[in-house]
């Protein structure tokens, strides 16, 4: 940055400041940027600025907030990025191996049938599907993030710029959330390179008609690069990860209760963020407000983020646990419906390994939001699946999703001998219960 702003005395003119900041949130065709930086004393070349401000423009609306469909648009334009078109031959397919996955699933278990096909699309599709669900995650961050970056750059503005600073906070926090929701979509569209289906992640992410349905999404060109990179037969692996998917949103219309239960628990969590302005003052000593770079980086570093509250470690906890016992059930009843394929083993170590480390994109989530998304008991949920079905079958197995209480606990999870025992006797009647029996039994007196 120069040190020549003081020179222009505009830069210091509070009327002046605010219309010209007024223009450039109402895309007023009269904002010259390039005056603006000039009056500011930051050296930045025509080219890059009127790039810049294009990109930025065509993102926003009046006030600071992103245009409908802004943040989408990102995600997609982002996941199209080296993407395949989907061809009819794998379409076709995938269509098929869904086709297989189905009918035995249905041999290995008693979850119920989806009432609609997979869906079958690229990665654009997975980006512009899911990201709702993504935005109503990191809702609690978009919020508090821009707010402290607000703080700070009030904090570090010259003290004859205190009330213009002050009289803008409102617009600057929401143009600190638009630019914070844009690099969630970024995000977002990077994941779509990553992931092979909707529930890949273990959150549902592909809803149906109602809050409660799950649909199961299929993402082609990913599908086709994994059974690439482990040189298994094409064929197994579009009927080994059609499988899995299908079981995940099998579960999630199963049991009616825990789309539900995952969100509360994610929204537990998130709702316990909040910015530690000690944390914050720390920053503003060496955050300069004009440099973009700073600000993206408190953006996506995590920076901001406080460390975890009791409570939030207690939601993450249960999460954890929840994410286990789905992927584990999961992985337990795609072993059981593809033992006939001669690769199926080696296709599910590899997914655990593949789900217990995450890729780039879903550990730039975590930092962006706080929120790291991983079933850290896997194998011992998937054994205790396993154990249930051994000793009780799988309708007794199946009927355990029924309702959050009669499912496993984190603790059970180490101890699978004594849920299976749990579950096996039927409940003793306290004494109350076995007197009123007695005196209901009891024949009248005769008369």
């Amino acid at each position: 940055m120069a040190d020549d702003s003081e020179s222009d005395p505009r830069f210091g003119d509070e009327e002046w400041m605010k219309e010209a900041f007024r223009k450039f949130l109402s895309g007023d065709e009269t904002f010259n940027p390039e005056e603006l930086m000039k009056a500011a004393g930051i050296n930045v070349s025509p080219d890059e600025l009127r790039a810049m401000i294009t990109q930025l423009g065509s993102s926003f609306a009046p006030g600071g907030a992103l245009k409908p469909h802004a943040s989408r648009d990102h995600a997609v334009s982002v996941a199209s990025e080296g993407a395949l078109p989907l061809d009819p031959a794998t379409r076709e397919a995938l269509h098929q191996a869904a086709g297989v996955a189905s009918l035995w699933l249905t041999e290995v278990s008693d979850v119920a049938e989806l009432p609609e096909t997979p869906l079958i699309g690229t990665r654009a599709e997975w980006a512009r599907t899911t990201l709702p669900v993504w935005e109503e995650i990191a809702d609690p961050v978009a919020i508090a993030i821009p707010r402290a970056i607000s703080q700070m750059m009030a904090s570090q503005a010259p003290e004859d710029m205190q009330g213009l600073i002050s009289g803008m906070s409102g617009p600057m926090e929401q143009v600190s959330k638009s630019l914070f929701t844009m690099q969630l979509a970024g995000v977002v569209g990077k994941l779509s390179g990553e992931v092979l289906s909707g529930g890949d992640i273990g959150i549902p992410l592909v809803s149906g008609s109602n809050e409660y349905d799950v649909k199961a999404f299929l993402l082609a060109q990913n599908m086709r690069a994994f059974s690439h990179d482990l040189d298994v037969p094409q064929e197994e692996a579009d009927i080994y990860l059609a499988t899995r998917e299908i079981a995940h949103a099998r579960l999630f219309r199963h049991a009616k209760w825990l789309r539900l239960h995952i969100m509360s628990a994610i929204h537990d969590f998130a709702g316990g963020i909040s910015i530690d302005l000690s944390r914050v003052m720390e920053l503003a000593d060496d955050f300069d407000p004009m440099n973009a770079e700073a600000m993206k980086e408190l953006l996506t570093t995590g920076a901001l983020l406080p460390e975890r509250t009791e409570e939030q470690n207690r939601a993450l906890e249960r999460l954890e646990g929840m994410l286990a016992l789905i992927e584990g059930w999961v992985d337990h009843v795609t072993g059981l419906a593809t033992a006939r394929l001669p690769k199926s083993g080696a296709l599910g170590e590899a997914i655990r390994r593949r789900r217990a480390s995450g890729g780039p994109a879903e550990h730039a989530f975590a930092t962006l939001v706080g929120l790291e998304l991983r079933p850290r008991k896997l194998r011992e949920a998937s054994a205790l699946w396993a154990a249930v079905h051994q000793e009780l079958g799988s309708p007794a197995r199946d009927e355990l999703w029924r309702h959050p209480d009669t499912l496993p606990t984190l603790e059970d999870l180490d101890n699978p001998a004594g849920f299976l025992q749990r579950v096996a006797e039927p409940p003793q009647d306290d004494e109350f219960d076995q007197a009123l029996r007695d005196l209901l039994d009891e024949e009248p007196p005769a008369s």
